[in-house]
């Protein structure tokens, strides 16, 4: 009796993310058990992540250290200045980083927050005076050093966390329970006028607990413990604002992984990616969960990190990226199209360099390293390969008693070109895999009669080349497991479609 032949097309692979919570043989195919160094791209292909171009070039106060924070800040006549911080300096520029640290100013560790408000911008770090930029002073000077200023230093509070929202700044020490906030449109102002203070010692819903974080949304202040949350109304007039909602049993991890939206705010918590949700009617913000497909992960990464956090969101990319700096590991939340229980899909970006991140006014993102400052661009990582991989969940062709012998492997490729490309698999949840090397073709498009009239190659704008090789395959086994590696050096790569050919045998 003839064997049956089955097929089974994995169109979109991966479009769904990474799912590491259920069991790999009961997974719809749309998931990935592995999506590394990859994002889900706006047709909803698994494709390679853009690398990063370094564009520093001198260094010499940086040293061998991390940049630690990036910040965007637009001068009064519209020219831009961007700020870092790392080896205990405060530097700008991007190309060259020049030191602006305050003379007779020590700086012991690098966790500043930075924020720009009403024309300054403004460095907060625990155990350190807060430090302040205009455009009259022309450099960084000490608060209690502004012109204006009549706090005394001692009334200054050092705190860990500040934003600038409803025209004041709002801070807090690092393991306190008081918010402080500013005088009105003068954020060196915090013991006069309309500044003030509140003390959550009697507020957190479950007893005792520090302030982690600090965001405004909808004319609320959220206030981050470590392990509930805290909403006031009003908070355009702190004198009177009132306490609108609580959130018990969660908190937040780090107020670096506290990002906006625009129309939300995202941030992590011991047990995952959260965010608070707006009702229609505005009136209340429940907690959602974003990160079910991969919670142990997460969990995991959140315990043994031993070092700092790192976030951006990004709107022209569509991603939310949350780094695990101690851990080398970046994941990437895509924010477009959420899986039906609202998680949003998720790949990883494993041996990352990133240290810090900033979105420009342009769009660009900035990210900071060892090396300085780069863009998220190109598809290098400062002119060096890196490795994509997909790997398929455990595939039964539709009935896991049988045995499968697969013969051919066609996957369909977008974009590749001379690129290094290895289709793997494996029988039987078995980790040693099978492998098929090839080359993509060289698709580089040329210009009509190789010549390329007014510099445009004639046909070439906005084509990409699709790839498609059908390849032998060996074995036996009852469930299969597929993967696509891929060298990433220079070309956009991204998987449209994987056609998998078997025979199928006998029950086992």
């Amino acid at each position: 009796m003839a064997q049956e032949i089955r097929t089974i097309n994995l169109v979109a692979p991966a479009f769904m993310g990474i799912n590491t919570e259920d069991s790999p043989i009961a997974q719809d195919t749309s998931f990935a058990e592995i999506a590394e160094n990859a994002v889900i791209d706006k047709r909803g292909r698994i494709a390679a992540r853009k690398g990063y171009e370094v564009i520093t070039t001198g260094k010499s106060v940086l040293g061998s250290e991390k940049i630690r924070a990036i910040k965007q800040f637009q001068e009064s006549d519209g020219t831009y200045t961007i700020f870092s911080v790392g080896n205990n300096e405060i530097m700008t520029g991007t190309t060259t980083l020049n030191e602006e640290t305050p003379d007779s100013y020590t700086i012991s560790a690098d966790n500043w927050k930075i924020v720009d408000f009403n024309d300054n911008v403004y460095f907060f770090q625990d155990g350190h005076e807060p430090l302040v930029y205009n455009n009259s002073t022309e450099g960084v000077i000490k608060m209690s050093a502004v012109t204006t200023n009549t706090t005394p230093v001692a009334n200054i509070p050092f705190g860990h966390e500040v934003i600038g929202a409803y025209g004041r700044l709002w801070t807090a020490k690092k393991g306190d329970q008081t918010v402080y906030w500013s005088d009105l449109l003068i954020g060196n102002n915090w013991d006069g006028g309309t500044s003030g203070s509140l003390n959550l010692t009697k507020v957190w819903p479950d007893g005792y607990d520090e302030v982690v974080g600090l965001a405004a949304h909808n004319g609320l202040l959220i206030i981050f413990g470590q392990h509930s949350i805290v909403v006031y109304q009003g908070a355009e007039s702190p004198a009177t604002m009132v306490l609108a909602d609580t959130v018990a049993g969660v908190g937040c991890v780090d107020r670096d992984t506290i990002q906006h939206t625009g129309t939300d705010v995202l941030f992590l918590s011991h047990n995952g990616l959260r965010s608070f949700g707006r009702t229609i009617q505005e009136k209340s913000m429940p907690v959602r969960a974003l990160s079910n497909t991969i919670t142990k992960d997460i969990i995991q990464e959140i315990q043994n990190e031993s070092s700092f956090f790192r976030s951006v969101y990004s709107p022209e990319e569509g991603f939310y990226l949350i780094s695990f700096v101690g851990r080398a590991t970046t994941y990437c939340f895509d924010l477009r199209v959420p899986l039906q229980d609202g998680s949003f899909r998720v790949t990883k970006w494993p041996s990352s360099v990133f240290t810090a991140y900033e979105r420009l006014e342009d769009g660009t993102l900035y990210i900071g390293s060892d090396q300085g400052i780069s863009t998220y661009s190109g598809y290098q990582d400062n002119g060096e390969s890196y490795r994509f991989r997909y790997y398929s969940p455990s595939l039964t062709f539709g009935d896991a008693s049988k045995l499968k012998f697969i013969k051919k492997i066609r996957p369909t490729i977008i974009g590749a070109s001379n690129t290094n490309t290895f289709i793997k698999y494996s029988y039987d949840f078995s980790d040693s895999y099978r492998n098929v090397t090839y080359t993509t073709p060289d698709t580089t498009p040329v210009a009509e009669f190789n010549v390329d009239e007014f510099n445009i190659g004639k046909f070439s704008k906005g084509v990409k080349p699709i790839v498609q090789k059908a390849l032998n395959a060996t074995g036996s086994g009852s469930t299969v497991v597929v993967g696509v590696e891929a060298d990433i050096n220079g070309f956009e790569f991204s998987l449209q479609e994987i056609n998998i050919l078997a025979l199928v045998g006998k029950t086992l």
